[in-house]
């Protein structure tokens, strides 16, 4: 396993200022993290606020994603990816992923469809292109023809592809530099990378390195563990996590969850052991063994959602806390 790195994604709380994500990105760089991760969701276009990050005071590389290829073309991304490494002057790492049905077909109007085929399909597209090549595919979902990048190539960015089934995971031991995994428990990481190297090696080449997003909240008040709760509801109905949760003994909830309920009395059933099965919460102590926890599973890098509040809009405590914990 290469060195641990400990990285920050920016958090899209629905109950903060979307403008939070600028002071954490600041925290973030100045508490000396090794990488900062950008998400797309429900306020910022991702590539715009890398710029606006970018652009500020400070040196942390950005990785931006994990992007849907079921809304971006390959082209798209590659240009926005290069852009933001044109703009800024910071190293820049791209990472794909399918989001979800409610995301793709409900918000963006969007067919989703063979998920792992297009994934796969899009990375291939996007390292041509990332690697300062003319663009040549025709494949099941995805094709291009002719386009090379304007903008100088990016020169090395790291291709990380989010998965987690056993398709998705293949996709992307077949394609990736990195796999990203969300939403996990330890165990679940260490099962994830054991697919991943049998993968990898089915296909001839190296293991991808791992990275895991963990949600984290040092010392949570009421109102953090509420927000934790509001943030894993969605997920509770998603194919494979909703498995995931019942098998950490939450079975009820999930039930509950595909039953239709409406999400106030899911997430009124929610309780606060749920997201801290998947995610860091506590004192000093309890932080430094969930990163252990994360990092023996097999993951090199730990990407820390930080759970902001109106008191802390920057989770300053949260994040000094774990720089603390990783640099003494």
């Amino acid at each position: 396993m290469p060195d641990p790195r400990l990285s920050v994604s920016l958090p899209y709380w629905q109950d903060r200022d979307p403008m939070d994500a600028l002071l954490v990105a600041e925290a973030a760089d100045k508490l000396g993290y090794d990488r900062l991760w950008l998400g797309e969701m429900a306020t910022f276009d991702a590539f715009a606020l890398a710029t606006a990050v970018g652009q500020a005071p400070g040196r942390i590389p950005l990785c931006i994603g994990p992007l849907a290829v079921d809304i971006r073309t390959p082209a798209t991304i590659a240009i926005g990816v290069a852009s933001v490494a044109a703009l800024t002057g910071r190293a820049v790492s791209i990472a794909l992923g399918t989001s979800s049905t409610v995301v793709v077909k409900d918000w963006h109007g969007r067919e989703r469809r063979r998920t792992a085929v297009h994934l796969e399909e899009s990375a291939r597209i996007v390292r041509q292109l990332l690697d300062g090549e003319k663009g040549d595919f025709d494949g099941e979902i995805e094709r291009i023809r002719g386009y090379r990048l304007r903008l100088p190539a990016p020169g090395g960015p790291e291709l990380i592809v989010a998965a987690f089934g056993d398709r998705a995971l293949a996709a992307a031991a077949r394609t990736a530099d990195r796999v990203v995994l969300n939403l996990v428990t330890p165990a679940q990481v260490a099962r994830c990378d054991t697919r991943i190297r049998e993968f990898a090696a089915e296909a001839g080449r190296a293991t991808p390195n791992v990275s895991v997003w963990v949600t984290a909240a040092g010392d949570p008040t009421p109102d953090m563990l509420h927000t934790l709760r509001r943030g894993v509801v969605g997920y509770l109905r998603a194919p494979g996590y909703d498995a995931m949760f019942a098998e950490a003994g939450f079975g009820e909830v999930v039930r509950l969850a595909h039953s239709g309920a409406h999400p106030r009395e899911v997430l009124a059933a929610v309780p606060d052991e749920l997201p801290a099965t998947v995610g860091m919460f506590g004192d000093s102590g309890t932080l430094a063994n969930r990163l252990t926890a994360y990092r023996d599973a097999g993951a090199d890098e730990v990407v820390i959602v930080p759970v902001s509040t109106a008191e802390d809009p920057a989770a300053h405590h949260t994040l000094e806390t774990l720089a603390r914990i990783e640099h003494g």
